[in-house]
Parts: structure tokens; sequence; C-alpha cells
């Protein structure tokens, strides 16, 4: 979402068209047949990248990752906040709503590769500043550029969301595990390289999940018995520390067993 947070009653989307070749079809479907007074049965939307509390915020934004940080730097800017937002792209054409963030004067920095090359990160964020939070959003590039340079600063100052998962490679180490449904009484084995997800749907068992990337949140379980190995990029480390919840369209288990309230 990328409209205005305090109005309730319309959604503001932004969806970057995909070849068909590059994407699943889902931005083309909407480029090519949704029209006013289209209706979609959605989901209700679920912030996995809030806005934290501090005394100035710092964005970083590339490509279509800019349409997250537009609703954080309105809501800063109403609340008279300290903040930035430096913003690049391939060429000026490429980079959405940067008429729109024309309003905001100095406090927005454009870069568009083509003339001024790519944003001098070390430059940004050579400096680390306790009382500053960075959000970043954009390719895996920027965001593992970002996240190095970040490295020297203090913990919890990064705040990223990814549009695809990070690159990991696979564990060849992975081993069987059951899972237990607490509420229906079932239990099945999850074999090495199947995901929970995955083995559920392959029973019967009707289990919400949207992106089965581990990015959406939208298979969110609570685990009863047993330790999560988290694969997810929404949970945070406090999250995983606690072993609460679990994404079963990507995470496992640490150990043989694991029970999840369904």
């Amino acid at each position: 979402l990328c409209g205005d947070t305090s109005d309730h009653d319309a959604w503001r989307i932004a969806v970057l068209r995909e070849p068909p070749e590059r994407g699943r079809g889902g931005s083309e479907y909407i480029h090519n047949a949704l029209h006013p007074g289209s209706k979609l049965r959605v989901g209700l939307p679920r912030n996995n990248f809030p806005l934290v509390e501090s005394d100035r915020y710092l964005f970083v934004a590339g490509g279509i990752g800019i349409t997250p940080i537009l609703p954080m730097i309105a809501h800063a800017e109403k609340q008279h906040l300290d903040w930035r937002l430096i913003y690049g792209g391939r060429n000026a054409r490429s980079m959405a709503f940067r008429h729109e963030l024309a309003r905001y004067g100095d406090r927005v920095e454009i870069f568009p590769e083509d003339l001024t090359g790519p944003i001098d990160l070390d430059t940004v964020l050579g400096s680390p500043r306790p009382d500053t939070a960075v959000y970043c959003c954009g390719p895996s590039g920027l965001l593992a550029a970002v996240e190095e340079r970040c490295s020297s600063w203090p913990e919890g100052s990064l705040h990223m969301e990814r549009f695809v998962p990070a690159p990991s490679q696979p564990d060849s180490g992975d081993t069987a595990f059951e899972v237990v449904l607490a509420k229906q009484g079932r239990t099945f084995v999850v074999p090495p390289g199947e995901t929970i997800l995955h083995t559920l749907e392959a029973n019967g068992v009707d289990v919400l999940s949207s992106c089965q990337q581990g990015m959406c949140g939208r298979c969110e379980q609570t685990v009863l018995e047993g330790t999560p190995d988290h694969r997810d990029e929404i949970l945070t480390p406090e999250e995983r520390a606690a072993g609460e919840f679990i994404l079963i369209c990507v995470s496992r288990c640490h150990g043989d067993r694991l029970v999840l309230n369904l």
C-alpha cells in the first residue's frame, strides 16, 4: 500500500509491469485486465514493514521500492519529523512518483543512474548515527549494499523490505520431522526438501498461504511445541528467539517434532 495511512476507505497500490518471462502473470493481469469498476477478492493488508519511532529517519529507495516508503515520508512530514529520502533508479523516466515527491523540496534527493551514477552509499551511510532509523526497499543489490554499510550502525537501526527472498544456499543437512496438528489430532512427516505447507496441502489440509516465499506472513502459524528453524523474511530477531510463530511455507524444525495450533 502506498496511499494515505489515515484513509481507510481506499487502498492505493503501485504495480510494476513485469514481462511474462520474468514474472508469474499477476502484474500483466492487473495492467491488461483491470479497469475502473473491476471487482477483486483480496485479503486484509498486513504491515510487515512498520515505521518505528525515531528522532530521525533516513529512507533509501531503489526503483519501485519507493512504494512502501511513500506513506512513511508522508507521515513523517505530517508529524514534522526530521527525515531525508535518497531515491535511485535506472533513469528518471523509470522512477515512479518522482513528480509527486517534488513537493518535499530538498528533503528528497533523486539519483537517475544514467545521469548521476549510482547512489553514493559510502557518503550516505558512512557515519553511523544512533538517533537515526534507516529504511530501505529496492532491488537485491541495493539492499545488500545498504545492509553491508549499516553493519557498523547500532543494532536495530536498519529496516528493510524485500520483493524477493534473500539468496540462500540449500541446506543439505535437512532431515525429516513430524508436524502435529493439535486441534485436528493429525500427524504428518515432512521429508527433506519439502515444506510444511506443501505437506499439509498434499494431505488435504486447508491452510492460508500466498507468496510461498516467506515474505507475506499469510501462512503464519502458532507453535505449541518444538523449535522452529526460521527461514522467512518476516519475523524479527526477537520473534524468532521466542519461537512462538512459524511461516510454514519456508521454515522447518530444529528437531524431530513440531506441534502447531491447527
